[in-house]
């Protein structure tokens, strides 16, 4: 494993380039491959590029707000002693790498936003308790916990297609989440994922140690130290030095935060998230000035975020609306019969995850044509759905997109941790294949 390791370590941090460059890369591919594989000229290809580069604008004001919100949160003096405390468990670089990993995990079950953010602030923390343990293991091990967010509470195929109305619903129904996120099959990898990883990560850790003797290169993000507080003396600096103007918008979110819990049930969505990392980052701050320039500290991190999105929305315009993404499952389901079709779909799925790296957009595009086919062959519908979902959430591993956050918050570049990703993406498949393929 070792060896293995080291060869995709030294690999990834010669040739692979930043991550925006990456993004670049990767327009040029999707638009020679649409051109080759699908009927759409250079002309069409950039139209699709520029039609879809915008399409992300609304998700790209999330994410940013996952890593600002989080960084502002996670900052909060109340929030840092509980990290740290917390951190203490680990005693050794092993220890450290473990607990990075599981505790990453088990946030992204919960929800993938809230997971991203609490894997690579909770890495800062280990990695200031066990200095000698490889910042950049202890963030690819955050970073693997996000394998599992497709199975957890946030998984966005299942509970589409548990959701009345849904777009496939005239062809496959409404499918609980019993037979999907509960169902054996999915169990069983989740399972095996949590338990797993960790001591996979481990030994990561261990070969690891042998690649990186020099750390210059690299460095935790030192603790931000608050400014003085100096005496307000105006009535400007009075209101915001105050602590009574922070309780009472703190208290007015916090209403919402329970009235939506309260009418919706666990809908843990992505900007409920947001809403409670934001207004409990205004509690506990205390006062909007010292919350403000927590702000403006965490605004510097989200600049890779913004910037890149755009690209891959242009790059998923191409890949939807030249019918490539459609040419890559349908040559997938040509291989499938009704018990290797969900197999087939995870594959698939991971393909066309690495140019529409998104889980609802990739369900868009692919879900049609796999539930299509299951109805043909009489394969498990809810298991082909399941394929698909863990397809998406497998080559993340090796798609900078989701990784972004992480890395802005931890500091690091993505040629950083994708050695270590390459190899978690490997041993992953394992666990996946034997879910679909025997439960």
């Amino acid at each position: 494993m070792g060896v293995v390791t080291r060869f995709f370590v030294r690999l990834v941090q010669r040739f692979l380039p930043d991550a925006f460059i990456f993004a670049i890369i990767l327009t040029f591919l999707v638009f020679v491959l649409g051109i080759l594989f699908t009927d759409s000229g250079p002309v069409q290809m950039v139209s699709h590029w520029g039609t879809g580069f915008w399409d992300l604008l609304a998700f790209t004001m999330q994410m940013s707000l996952v890593v600002v919100t989080g960084y502002v949160l996670a900052n909060a003096p109340v929030i840092k002693n509980f990290l740290a405390r917390l951190s203490k468990l680990a005693k050794t670089p092993a220890h450290a790498v473990m607990l990075v990993t599981f505790v990453a995990a088990i946030a992204c079950l919960i929800n993938y936003g809230f997971g991203l953010v609490v894997g690579a602030l909770f890495a800062i923390h280990v990695a200031r308790q066990v200095p000698s343990a490889d910042f950049r293991i202890l963030v690819a091990g955050a970073y693997s916990g996000f394998l599992v967010w497709h199975g957890g509470f946030s998984a966005s195929i299942p509970l589409t297609v548990a959701t009345s109305g849904h777009f496939l619903e005239e062809k496959m129904g409404v499918i609980p989440v019993s037979e999907t996120l509960f169902s054996p099959s999915n169990l069983f990898i989740v399972a095996v994922l949590v338990i797993t990883l960790p001591i996979f990560n481990r030994f990561l850790m261990k070969s690891g140690n042998t690649l990186y003797q020099d750390r210059s290169g690299w460095v935790i993000p030192e603790e931000t130290v608050p400014k003085e507080v100096k005496t307000p003396s105006t009535p400007a600096e009075k209101i915001e030095n105050s602590v009574i103007v922070s309780m009472l918008i703190g208290i007015m979110g916090l209403g919402f935060i329970v009235y939506h819990f309260v009418t919706k049930g666990f809908d843990l969505n992505i900007n409920i998230v947001n809403f409670i990392f934001l207004f409990l980052g205004i509690l506990l701050h205390k006062t909007p000035k010292q919350f403000l320039d927590t702000v403006t500290n965490g605004v510097k991190n989200a600049g890779g975020i913004i910037i890149q999105f755009p690209f891959y929305a242009g790059i998923m315009g191409m890949v939807t609306l030249s019918g490539l993404s459609q040419e890559m499952a349908l040559w997938f389901v040509s291989f499938a019969n009704a018990h290797t079709l969900p197999f087939f779909s995870f594959l698939s799925g991971g393909l066309i995850n690495i140019f529409v790296p998104s889980g609802g957009g990739q369900w868009a595009v692919q879900g049609p044509i796999m539930i299509e086919a299951a109805s043909a062959i009489n394969a498990d519908l809810a298991k082909t759905a399941v394929g698909v979902a863990w397809g998406d959430a497998w080559t993340n591993m090796i798609q900078p997109f989701w990784a972004l956050p992480a890395l802005a918050i931890a500091g690091l570049h993505i040629r950083d941790i994708m050695g270590f990703c390459v190899m978690i993406l490997l041993y992953s498949f394992i666990p996946i294949t034997i879910g679909l393929l025997l439960f």
